[in-house]
């Protein structure tokens, strides 16, 4: 099975943008409430530094190096219920980023 990811992405203006997928769908989300931390500050502070992005790798990344997990963006957010343990994590082959991103309520795009 192959993993949906996203073709083309377009601004809609106040951090929501159309994602076209890779499966034909097109989804649209709000992506501001997921621009933490300190590498997406000037992106989440400037609108115009957010209409930077461009589509590669099949998520959306900025000039600056930031991105975001395709899957956060796909399905609009962490799936629900308990967050994975490290053991799950490990066992996935995830790196440990991924575990330390979850346990401090990040989003982890390695």
């Amino acid at each position: 099975m192959k993993l949906v990811r996203i073709r083309q992405a377009k601004a809609l203006g106040n951090y929501r943008v159309q994602l076209t997928l890779t499966d034909g769908r097109v989804i649209e989300r709000d992506i501001g409430p997921m621009l933490e931390g300190p590498v997406f500050s000037e992106i989440r502070n400037d609108e115009m530094r957010f209409m930077e992005f461009r589509v590669e790798g099949g998520t959306l990344v900025w000039p600056n190096g930031a991105d975001l997990c395709p899957d956060v963006l796909i399905w609009g957010g962490l799936p629900a219920g308990p967050l994975p343990t490290l053991e799950v994590c490990l066992a996935a082959s995830l790196p440990i980023e991924a575990y330390v991103s979850w346990e401090r309520g990040g989003y982890f795009s390695g």
